[in-house]
């Protein structure tokens, strides 16, 4: 039974996303920032009870982190369309993304094993900060340090993609420029 429970966990995160977006349109900030903190949790949870059980899945390990994502980036959408961050903060993140995806879809396959780094990790703990900030600076009526933190998470954010491009170019992963140049004259 154990085994199934970061799955479970994973689900409900998906299911937190519409009631967030909700909170957030409807300018319920607080509650909005309970569940956004409860499905961090879950992310937390899920995550050791995957490693220290040895329950991790196919499901999980793709789950997971489209999870992570949706809720980030359905969350950010919902604070730009509302005004309370800027667009290009939403913009380039989800470009971030779309190409990380890209970049694995074409790894997809292939035997690798890509591990989550600490930047990844801290980009993800620094926008999940600046949400938090961003929905108590409108509580509040504060002006917050939230758009710096989107800063940050803005270039660890970069930092993660250029590192994660660096990390498989260097172990062969991606073609080089003379495996470039062999595959047009193969194609010629």
């Amino acid at each position: 039974m154990i085994k199934h429970i970061p799955n479970i966990l994973t689900i409900i995160r998906f299911i937190f996303i519409p009631f967030i977006i909700v909170s957030i349109a409807l300018n319920n900030y607080i509650t909005a920032i309970i569940l956004f903190t409860l499905s961090s949790i879950t992310d937390v949870l899920d995550g050791f009870i995957a490693r220290h059980f040895n329950a991790i899945s196919d499901f999980g390990k793709l789950m997971d982190p489209l999870a992570d994502k949706c809720t980030q980036l359905s969350i950010l959408l919902t604070l730009a369309l509302k005004g309370i961050i800027p667009v290009w903060i939403f913009v380039i993140l989800i470009l971030k993304e779309l190409i990380m995806i890209s970049g694995a879809s074409f790894l997809y396959g292939k035997n690798l094993v890509v591990s989550s780094k600490w930047y990844g990790k801290l980009t993800t703990v620094l926008i999940y900060l600046a949400i938090i900030l961003s929905c108590l600076g409108k509580v509040y009526d504060l002006k917050l340090i939230d758009v710096y933190v989107y800063y940050i998470a803005v270039f660890f954010a970069m930092f993660s993609l250029v590192s994660y491009f660096n990390y498989f170019y260097k172990n062969g992963y991606l073609p080089n420029k003379e495996e470039i140049k062999k595959s047009i004259k193969n194609k010629s």
